[in-house]
């Protein structure tokens, strides 16, 4: 039977449990399990992470752990009983856990290895806790370590602040609100900046001495030293090293390690130096042979110098090498630092050049105490301590030291008879009183242990030698009296044997007959001349003698006058004894009573070090005389009291203050002195107010301190010895003593005055009386006292007196006494702290301190919440809220709203103030009970109180949730924060209802209201959904989702409003749709009734909801802007399509309406705006692709535009989409993207506001910088075409304004554009075909295809990666066929993707000859609507033998919505056409495509296009091989067989067709292998050879046995034509003259067979060849077809080209005189020409060529003022081969098929002649070839290089006779072309042009082939009623009946004055042209 569990209520897993068993709950190791019922060894419960799953599990495989249960019964949780520590440790690492497999997987390997660390040692820290065997000491060291590194994986891992006291988390519940602020801010300050330590120390480890050839061995000495006061300022660090230059005690680091310990921060600067002294030991002269003589002597060696600020750049232990040198002369070595330091190069060389002294130096920053925890290898390994000269900054009071520095500094000896000067050694000795050398008491420094004696350098041969050596003498405090040291002067002879011979000696004692030491300082000390064997072992002979000079009696003159002199520095650090003779004299004042006077007197100038040495001594003394002489020393003593008190403020003794407080405390026994002290103290307050000079009673003030502590601790001394006696004597003193001090503070003066500074100093020190007070008085009695000082002070201060900034300083050290926390006294203190805050927080001055107080006061409230004293806080929590709330919120506002900009410093202290009183403030209302809402609403006496209060709280909460409001990983304050609000908010609610409701509606605050609920739900720190499980449940545990409640308060309060709902209508709209987009169901639930409400409150305001629509659509793309988006942002969007789907209520509400069919048209529409912005968000991420966003970006803009007609929007999102063009490089399309804006302008004056980037400016100076920008990247982006129209439209405006700087820069970049089309190469894009299937996708590709221009150099591989990169998760689909519904609907995505060829839609432009491939190359990729793509199958049986006859071809073509290139560089297909290519027709088109590629590849190879000829001839090869082994013949088999024809009689042209080709392609291959013939290279002529031979094989095989004469003759001009033989050949007429004679009549146009992809000028010509020839009649069997490509061939051809037309171009019947004449005239090389052929008479008017009669084509006109020479030049221009053909005279009425010309057309203007320029016929003129009007002829480059090329023509020449003439390079185009098709009219004759330029001439019947080139520009180029967007104005064709005009070219003359129709005059000035606007957007 199952029982509820008691005790076992909480355990760990130790094994991993399946959970097979009926009800049971699979567990993992380590997981935690909460126990409910338990039976027979099994337990029932669930796992804490997941407690929604239940289930049983053997009671074996947990661990139980303690618990504490909490809500015991259904609902309980439980705690676990284990220090908080190892909860935040566990828990901790189970977050970070899954974090750090994250970082992994982001690749942040460097986090993810720290981390690893971390974590590791964080489980091992965990370990030792939980065993529980650590000391008191190392487990708080253990937690520190632990939090540490819990603090720094949280800061990594971005995870919250955690505040902490003591190592434990904090439940904020249990403190106040200002106390966790108050936590957390340190905490976050500890974190930010580490305080600056004051204290330094400087680590120094001696490697070695590099590259030392001495031999012997060495000592150097470190020292830190002061250059600018030269002088030692630490003791000398000493390490011997052997004669290998390493230390000698490798083994004992501390002999070469130490640290320069005590550093002051003022010790750190540039002319601090680390001096180094080296010494060897050896022979006297360095490079002395070795003698006999073993004595060794210490010898100068060399001085390094390094500068102390050198090292605070190097962060760890650098290794350094000092550079050692040596000085000149030994007799400076004293001073060679000092040399080095001041670069005194003379005096000093460097010891070799490969010498240097390796150490290791750092700077270590901190207490030593500090440093010893964290460098504790340091110490342990070991360390010597090298001190300062002298105390450090601050003295600690258990210091002991008693160190006696000595410096040997110089000596003078007399030459003693020798003639050269000695070598003097010093013998240093310590003696004790009794004669007995002091062992170990003599140290050259620290790091070496002391020695019994010390032997100096020797100086060679020098009677004044200057050692300048420091010694350091410890001795102990004990001996010092009677020692003293003696200095022994030996000549070291470096002859006999190196004796070292005493001549002399000098002593000095350490200490006085009176008890003083030897002063500090310099001494002459007296050489005492001996024998060398004298000796000295019985001190007493020698003490008796004099020692020093200054010592010595007047009348010793024998000694004063000795020449002889040794110098020594002395130097005391000690502790214990003293120099100064008045400090022993106060001490011993019993002995000389009457210098008491005196002594206390000279006690201010003694130094105060010495004072802090005999502290309590002092004191003593100090009370005794008091004791025994107060009448006549109380004054005196009082003072030196306060000067010692004082003394302890400095920061330098302030560690003393202990000292004396244990002095107070334990040693001090003046139990009469307090009469005396209170008396004195008086005496001085009642003359404050007189007294002429304050300052010495302002020194008493601040001792007032400690005066108060010696005057309880002295009466409590006097009530234990009397037993309590005089206790009322004592009180009323103490009341005197207050009313004295009231009576001076209340002393009105101005703020500079003494007596205010007097009062000043008293209020800082006041606040430390208060503790001593209340050792003797009751709580009650010193508040008391408090209250009333503090309420003497004048309280009509003015605002800028210094005494109110230290009155708030008083008040907040006494709310943060020990007095205030007493309840007692708190209500007896507060009504004096309020009154005074309040002032100051109304004033907005002190606000710093302000905050401080008011953050203590109410974190004391809090901790008496749960205590007894209930009514007394809820009486303070009223008092408070009465006087301060309402203070405390205008200051919130007030500080919220200043400028920030007043610098960091005043900002981060404002940032401060404000996070403390808003901290205040919470505390505050959290303290606020239901009584104490109720008290401050009926405060309020006018309703307008309530309603700025309102408002007030409302705006300051807005603040509060404002996200700069806390750092960013402040969550527990922001929860806090938030439940605060919400409590406060349900309490203010009732009031907005009972006041503002009904007829008292108030808008503002409901508004306020309603605005603060929404941001309240809206923050970041409530949406638990994107926090961690753990998380997210202790924020429900603890406050439930906040933002559901306040969801429910909206709700209800908006159902109170009734009709004043309309006044929200619709401004709530956004806001409350931002509501329902958080992820929560009930919040939504709650929300959706809202929206229907508005609905149906607007439709009955208005009928209609159009503004409820416009609101949301905006709200909602603001929202995204706004970039709300987050990992969860996806569910929030998709969250809201079902809010307006199939939700449960709004779309059944709206059902039942009588509005339902708008209101369901609404929730579709934003619906569908819902997805499209849902994919632009997901798409916007960071790290999404380009791609992506520009095609979400353009969905989202065509839904603005087609849709939703927001034309705001609409432009904004161009402009999005534009930058993300840019940003991809994507110039074209980021043009066509601008052009969508640049189309909305008009050229119009028009004033436009600021919007976007674009300042407020004129329409026409917007649309000008658009069409700017737009021309340049269509420049970028290589699409000159589209440029060129829109300098011409910019042109036309600049000209109509008369702005010729302008127009002239703009004709500029119009000529350099087309510069750049002829001389600058583009790549030719490809297009792929890419289909998205599968839900995954994002809706705007969902289920779609598109086409897309792919980048350059791109091919289908490379794109493939490209898409399969972009989305990752998607599968490429591995055949082309369409998908079926399975993949559409599938829950993944698919992607299919092929390449596909572009068709062009301009395709006469291509066709036409003689149009350079650069232009062609435009047309053939741009403005393209259509694709194809092939894809081969059999259908039928397959004939294995020749699989020609069944294979079919399936082609595809694909429709865009628009043409590519335009604003997306992909766009969707609209539609499929699927045909099916029948065998016959495939093979047509194979052979025609074939054909092409030969005749592409024979013309570059002609004109030496081609650097190679390889691509020629393995194309030759590959036809002609595969026709050999199959190839044509197999066409031949499958077709051309008599079962083919008899079962397909349909097929008979298209077979005729066939073999035309076949034909066409032998020629082809015959003519190509003549040109390969002559430019193959020799090494391939056995191949040429071969393919010759081949050649006659595949002639033979398709029975081709000879061509006939004019084939054969003619070699064929290509270019892209092809050779057509035709059937009616007629012989040539030619005149004799040679192309002079005149045809009368026209002859009809010929029968001829036509490919559209075959439209050279060779076929043209071969075309018109009317003879027939015999062989094809029987080879092929022909049906005539009217020709489409011979419209394209009165193109010239392509100026590169060099070729030459058949015979049959001159001796055709067909060809009229005319044509003849022009066709030689233009044949002729520039010189043969007649002059009029080139350019007519200027002076002929009627004989001029109207523009619009020769389609305003040429170049420009020739000119009467042009110079001959200026007229011939020739241009490179594209256009220069048009102009011999399109104006020739004779042309027919046919003339109205030309093509556009290969540039970019122009839009027309309206009504001028170009409009009608397709149905003009030519002019008839007259027969003369002279008087012929030929349009001026501009020779192309090849042309003019020079006429002799004309012999050079690689062709075949011939006779006129024969029909075969030779042309030469010149050779251009003719007007063959042209006939009129048989049954057409011939022309009609016009009337003469009259000589004006614009007249217009008309045709009857005009006959016209409609142009399809579409203008290049647009972006939308068809005329088609789907496009939603309309064409450009600047870029659009004019709507007209018939088919347009063919457009003028770029070269085109300006019609006179630029009119927009016929009829104006062009003399009347007209305004600037208005085109229609093409949007009303």
């Amino acid at each position: 039977m199952w029982i509820p569990t008691e005790h076992e209520k909480y355990g760990v897993v130790l094994a991993s449990f399946r959970g097979t068993v009926q009800h049971g709950l699979p567990l993992e190791i380590g997981d935690t399990v909460q126990i409910l019922e338990k039976c027979e060894g099994w337990y029932r419960g669930f796992i804490l992470k997941n407690p929604n799953a239940k289930g049983i599990f053997p009671s074996s495989y947990i661990h139980l752990k303690n618990a504490h249960v909490k809500n015991k019964g259904q609902f309980e949780t439980v705690i676990p009983v284990e220090d908080s520590v190892i909860t935040e440790m566990t828990s901790a690492l189970r977050d970070w856990g899954a974090m750090w497999k994250q970082l992994y997987v982001k690749n942040e390997g460097d986090l993810f290895h720290r981390l690893w660390h971390v974590m590791n040692e964080i489980l091992d820290l965990r370990r030792q806790v939980l065993v529980g065997h650590l000391t008191h000491d190392r487990m708080r060291d253990v937690k520190q370590h632990i939090t540490a590194r819990l603090d720094w994986g949280n800061e990594q891992l971005g995870l919250d602040l955690v505040p902490r006291r003591e190592f434990s988390m904090v439940d904020p519940d249990e403190i106040s609100v200002t106390e966790l602020y108050r936590l957390m801010e340190h905490r976050h300050r500890k974190k930010e900046t580490p305080a600056p330590a004051s204290t330094h120390h400087l680590f120094v480890h001696v490697k070695s001495l590099m590259n030392a050839n001495v031999g012997e061995e060495l000592e150097v000495f470190f020292h830190i030293y002061d250059g600018r006061e030269n002088r030692p300022l630490s003791e000398r660090f000493f390490v011997r090293l052997n004669k290998s230059g390493l230390p000698k005690s490798p083994e004992k680091t501390e002999r070469q390690c130490t640290l320069f310990v005590d550093l002051g921060s003022s010790d750190l600067r540039k002319d601090v130096y680390i001096v180094v002294h080296i010494v060897r030991i050896g022979r006297m002269g360095a490079g002395e042979k070795k003698n006999l003589c073993s004595v060794q002597y210490r010898r100068p060696f060399g001085c390094a110098v390094v500068s102390i600020a050198d090292l605070l750049t190097a962060d760890s232990k650098d290794d350094h090498l000092l550079k050692v040198y040596a000085c000149n002369t030994e007799s400076e070595w004293n001073q060679i630092h000092e040399n080095i330091i001041k670069k005194v190069n003379s005096r000093y060389n460097l010891c070799g050049s490969n010498t240097g002294l390796a150490v290791a130096l750092q700077l270590l920053h901190g207490d030593i105490e500090q440093l010893r925890r964290e460098y504790m290898v340091l110490f342990t390994r070991g360390v010597s301590i090298t001190r300062k000269l002298g105390f450090s900054d601050v003295i600690m009071p258990g210091e002991m030291r008693n160190d006696l520095y000595i410096t040997l500094e110089k000596g003078e000896f007399e030459k003693g008879g020798k003639s050269v000067a000695r070598n003097v050694e010093i013998t240093v000795y310590v003696l004790d009183i009794d004669g007995q050398i002091l062992k170990g008491h003599v140290a050259a420094g620290s790091g070496e242990p002391g020695g019994d004696e010390y032997h100096s350098l020797v100086l060679y041969h020098n009677n004044g030698p200057r050692w300048a050596e420091q010694l350091k003498l410890p001795i102990p405090v004990d001996t010092f009296r009677g020692s003293h040291v003696r200095f022994e002067f030996r000549h070291c002879s470096t002859k006999d044997k190196g004796e070292k011979k005493l001549f002399g000696y000098s002593f000095v004692p350490l200490m006085q007959e009176d008890g003083r030491t030897l002063p500090d300082g310099t001494h002459e000390l007296i050489i005492h001349k001996c024998e060398e064997n004298t000796s000295l072992a019985d001190c007493s002979r020698y003490l008796k003698l004099p020692f020093s000079k200054a010592n010595l009696p007047s009348n010793n003159q024998t000694l004063k006058g000795t020449k002889e002199s040794f110098w020594i520095t002395s130097f005391l650090c000690s502790t214990k004894l003293t120099q100064n003779g008045d400090m022993l004299d106060l001490l011993k004042w019993r002995a000389h009573p009457e210098r008491i006077n005196d002594s206390l007197s000279k006690l201010k100038e003694i130094d105060g070090s010495e004072i802090v040495k005999f502290l309590q001594d002092t004191l003593d003394t100090l009370f005794g005389i008091l004791d025994e002489s107060s009448q006549r020393y109380g004054l005196k003593v009082f003072d030196s009291l306060v000067h010692i008190i004082n003394l302890l403020q400095d920061s330098k003794f302030q560690h003393f203050k202990p000292v004396m407080d244990t002095y107070i405390e334990s040693h001090f026994a003046g139990a009469l002195s307090y009469r005396d002290l209170i008396k004195v103290l008086k005496w001085y307050v009642d003359r404050i107010v007189d007294a002429e000079h304050q300052d010495h009673i302002q020194q008493v003030l601040k001792a007032s301190e400690y005066i108060f502590k010696y005057i309880i601790q002295s009466r409590r001394l006097f009530s234990l010895a009397t037993g309590g006696q005089n206790e009322e004597e004592f009180r009323v003193c103490i009341h005197e003593l207050f009313m004295s001090i009231r009576f001076f503070l209340s002393q009105e003066n101005k703020g500079t005055s003494p007596v205010a500074q007097t009062q000043a100093v008293f209020l800082r020190t006041f606040p430390a009386v208060y503790g001593e007070l209340l050792k003797i008085f009751t709580v009650r009695e010193v508040a008391g006292f408090v209250r009333e000082t503090l309420g003497s002070l004048p309280t009509t201060l003015h605002a800028d007196c210094p005494l109110e900034a230290v009155k708030l300083q008083c008040i907040a050290k006494t709310v943060e006494s020990q007095l205030y926390t007493n309840p007692e006294s708190r209500c007896i203190l507060l009504p004096v702290v309020l009154r005074v805050l309040q002032a100051h927080m109304q004033e907005q001055r002190d606000l710093v301190m302000c905050a401080s107080i008011l953050t203590s006061m109410l974190s004391l409230i809090k901790k008496e919440e749960n205590g007894t004293a209930e009514p007394v806080v809820s009486e303070e929590v009223e008092l408070i809220v009465e006087s301060l709330l309402g203070v405390l919120l205008r200051t919130i506002l007030e500080i919220s709203n200043r400028p920030q900009s007043t610098g960091p410093a005043m900002r981060l202290q404002f940032q401060d103030v404000t996070g403390e009183f808003v901290a205040c403030l919470l505390a505050l209302l959290r303290q606020m009970t239901d009584r104490h809402y109720q008290q401050l609403l009926q405060a309020f006496s006018s309703k307008d109180d309530l309603r700025d209060f309102l408002l007030q709280i409302f705006t300051v909460f807005r603040i509060l949730i404002r996200p700069e409001m806390f750092p960013k990983d402040w969550t527990v304050m922001r929860l806090v924060t938030n439940n605060v609000i919400i409590t406060t908010v349900l309490y203010l609610s009732d009031a907005l209802r009972k006041n503002f409701l009904n007829d008292k509606f108030d808008y503002k605050v409901w508004d306020s209201y309603f605005y603060l609920s929404v941001i309240f739900i809206n923050q970041p720190c409530l949406q638990l959904e994107s926090f961690s499980p753990s998380k997210r449940k202790k924020i429900l545990e603890k406050y439930g989702d906040m933002r559901v409640m306040m969801g429910c308060e909206i709700f209800s309060m908006w159902q109170n409003l009734g009709e004043h709902k309309l006044n929200f209508i619709p401004a709530m709209i956004g806001p409350f749709l931002e509501v329902t987009l958080v992820p929560q169901p009930d919040l939504r639930n709650v929300m959706i009734p809202i929206f229907h409400d508005m609905m149906d409150w607007e439709q009955r305001r208005s009928g209609n909801f159009k503004q409820v629509e416009a609101k949301l659509i905006d709200k909602l793309d603001s929202l995204m802007s706004e970039g709300k988006g987050d990992e969860t942002y996806r569910e929030l969007f998709n969250s809201i399509i079902p809010l307006f789907g199939p939700y449960p209520s709004l779309l059944k509400k709206i059902e039942r309406e009588t509005w339902r069919e708008s209101g369901i048209s609404l929730i579709a529409t934003v619906t569908r705006l819902m997805e499209r912005l849902l994919d632009y968000r997901d798409c916007m991420k960071l790290g999404e692709v380009d791609g992506k966003k520009i095609g979400c970006t353009v969905s989202l803009l065509n839904f603005y535009k087609t849709e939703l007609n927001k034309e705001e929007m609409y432009i904004r999102y161009i402009h999005k989409l534009y930058d993300l063009h840019l940003k991809a490089q994507n110039y074209t399309e980021a043009s066509y993207t601008l052009l969508l804006y640049d189309e909305l302008l008009e050229w119009s004056d028009r004033p436009l506001r600021e919007f976007l980037n674009y300042p407020m400016q004129s329409e026409w100076q917007r649309k000008e910088y658009l069409h700017l920008t737009i021309v340049q990247n269509f420049d970028r982006g290589k699409c000159w075409e589209n440029g060129i129209i829109l300098c011409r439209e910019l042109a036309d405006q600049y000209e109509s304004y008369y702005d010729y700087r302008n127009l002239s820069k703009m004709r500029m970049m119009e000529a350099s554009l087309y510069d750049k089309i002829m001389d600058q190469q583009r790549l030719e894009p490809e297009f792929f075909r890419v289909g998205f299937y599968g839900k995954k996708f994002p809706f705007f590709l969902r289920n779609k295809e598109f086409v897309c221009r792919g980048h350059d150099y791109e091919r289908l591989e490379a794109f493939q990666q490209r898409m399969l990169n972009e989305f990752p998760h998607a599968i490429a689909m591995q055949h082309v066929n369409q998908p079926d519904q399975t993949i559409y609907q599938a829950d993944a995505q698919y992607l299919q993707i092929y390449a596909v060829t572009p068709i062009p839609e301009s395709q006469e432009v291509l066709q036409r000859d003689g149009v350079p491939d650069n232009i062609k190359s435009f047309y053939k990729f741009n403005h393209i609507w259509r694709f194809r793509y092939d894809r081969p199958f059999h259908k039928g049986t397959k004939d294995k033998e020749n699989e020609f006859k069944s294979l079919w071809v399936e082609r595809t073509t694909l429709t865009l919505v628009q043409s590519l290139p335009g604003i997306s560089r992909w766009f969707e297909v609209e539609k499929r056409e699927l045909v099916e290519v029948s065998p016959l027709e495939n093979a047509i088109e194979v052979i025609e495509n074939k054909n092409l590629q030969l005749r592409t590849l024979i013309t570059q190879c002609q004109s030496r296009q081609m650097q190679n000829i390889n691509p020629l001839t393995m194309c030759l090869n590959g036809v002609i091989d595969a026709a050999v082994n199959g190839g044509l013949a197999r066409y031949q088999e499958a077709f051309f067989v008599k079962d083919y024809i008899m079962n397909h009689p349909e097929d008979g042209e298209k077979i005729g067709r066939l073999r035309e080709l076949m034909f066409e392609q032998a020629h082809i291959l015959e003519y190509g292998l003549a040109v390969h013939e002559k430019f193959v290279p020799q090494d391939m002529r056995p191949l040429h050879k071969k393919l010759v031979d081949q050649f006659h094989l595949m002639k033979s095989s398709l029975g081709i046995q000879e061509f006939p004469a004019y084939v054969r003759a003619s070699p064929v001009h290509f270019t892209n034509g092809s050779p057509r033989p035709c059937r009616n050949s007629v012989p040539n007429i030619i005149s004799p003259d040679g192309g002079r004679g005149v045809a009368r009549r026209s002859y009809p146009a010929v029968n001829r067979y036509s490919s559209s992809s075959l439209s050279s000028q060779a076929s043209n010509e071969v075309s018109n060849i009317t003879g027939q020839s015999e062989s094809s009649d029987e080879v092929f069997n022909m049906q005539p077809s009217p020709s489409t490509s011979s419209l394209s061939s009165n193109h010239s051809a392509s100026p590169n080209v060099t070729s030459s037309a058949p015979s049959s171009a001159r001796g055709s019947p067909q060809m009229a005189e005319k044509h003849k004449h022009s066709r030689e005239n233009a044949c002729l090389s520039p010189r043969e020409r007649p002059v009029s052929a080139i350019f007519p008479n200027p002076l002929d008017p009627a004989q001029r060529a109207p523009p619009h009669q020769i389609g305003d084509t040429t170049l420009p006109r020739s000119d009467p003022n042009l110079s001959a020479p200026d007229k011939v030049r020739p241009t490179p221009s594209s256009w220069s081969l048009d102009s011999a053909k399109e104006g020739a005279p004779s042309f027919s009425d046919s003339v109205g098929k030309l093509l556009g010309p290969p540039v970019p057309p122009r839009p027309p203007y309206s009504g001028s002649s170009a409009k009608n320029m397709r149905s003009q016929s030519p002019v008839p003129t007259s027969r003369s070839p002279q008087k012929t009007i030929v349009p001026p002829f501009t020779p192309s480059p090849t042309e003019c290089q020079s006429a002799s090329l004309v012999s050079n023509s690689p062709v075949l020449s011939g006779s006129y006779s024969s029909g075969i003439s030779s042309l030469s390079r010149c050779s251009v185009s003719e007007a063959s072309g042209t006939e009129l098709p048989a049954g057409d009219h011939p022309p009609h004759p016009l009337p003469p042009p009259t000589t004006l330029p614009n007249s217009v001439s008309s045709s009857d019947e005009p006959i016209r082939r409609e142009n399809k080139t579409p203008p290049p520009y647009s972006v939308y180029e068809r005329n088609n009623p789907r496009r939603p967007v309309p064409l450009p104005h600047s870029l659009s064709i004019p709507p007209q009946a018939d088919a347009p005009a063919l457009p003028p070219k770029p070269h085109q003359l300006r019609t006179g004055s630029m009119k927009l129709d016929g009829t104006s005059d062009p003399r009347v000035p007209r305004p600037r042209p208005l085109p229609r606007k093409v949007s009303q957007l």
